[in-house]
């Protein structure tokens, strides 16, 4: 059985929220189930007992005070300048360490993941700290095999997108995995160099996909949704 409750001091979660978004206005603290999506994230990292901090990087005055509500930490507003559509979520990184000291373990929590849960966090950080890996991404068991996958060229020629490789038989697929954002977790230091999550050495944390949805449409909102009632019915 994986041990679960692993810890390390100067560890912060950090949840990402920016009030612009586009293919969901007012997505971060649209009402899911029975509270604001960020909700579920704030409470998910709060409940792992994992972090020293659980700290909220936005521009939103709305999003601050609903995730106050819920027990994060915001001590500092986000720039105008790192809340754009281009804005990538490695500069929101850099930025927050900037404003906050004495970490040394990131662990980045998308509130588009409401249905990650503290025991996924947990997890998470087990492998990354008994790995002795610089960093960690959470993935889910890929729907659609990357074997089965083509491009089309000229004339709409189908052109298999896996190095030419075509398998016809299901059972002699490999396994693929996606990453499904809802867990990232770096060494601080080995961040500041690499800007970037992932590495060759980096190692998966594998979640269901009945946890793995990312919501960035209103139809991801109501697929979730549905997952969301038949867990709790569960």
């Amino acid at each position: 059985m994986m041990v679960v409750n692993e810890s390390r001091p100067g560890s912060i979660a950090l949840i990402p929220a920016r009030g612009g978004s586009k293919g969901l206005p007012g997505k971060n603290i649209r009402i899911f189930g029975n509270k604001p999506l960020i909700a579920w994230t704030i409470e998910a990292a709060i409940n792992s007992k994992s972090v020293d901090r659980v700290i909220l990087s936005s521009d939103d005055d709305e999003i601050i005070s609903v995730s106050r509500k819920y027990g994060c930490e915001v001590p500092y507003k986000r720039k105008v300048a790192l809340s754009e559509d281009s804005t990538s979520t490695i500069d929101v990184v850099l930025d927050t360490l900037e404003n906050i000291s004495g970490v040394s373990t990131l662990i980045l929590l998308q509130p588009t993941s409401p249905l990650r849960n503290s025991e996924d966090i947990k997890n998470a950080l087990s492998i990354y700290y008994r790995s002795g890996a610089k960093s960690c991404v959470s993935v889910t068991e890929a729907s659609q095999s990357p074997y089965w996958m083509y491009s089309l060229c000229d004339q709409s020629k189908l052109v298999p997108l896996h190095n030419g490789v075509v398998i016809h038989r299901r059972q002699e697929l490999k396994k693929a995995y996606s990453l499904n954002g809802a867990i990232y977790i770096v060494d601080v230091e080995w961040f500041k160099k690499q800007k970037a999550f992932i590495d060759a050495n980096t190692v998966a944390f594998v979640m269901p996909q009945s946890r793995s949805v990312d919501i960035d449409t209103l139809d991801d909102f109501e697929y979730a949704e549905f997952l969301f009632q038949k867990i709790s019915k569960s």
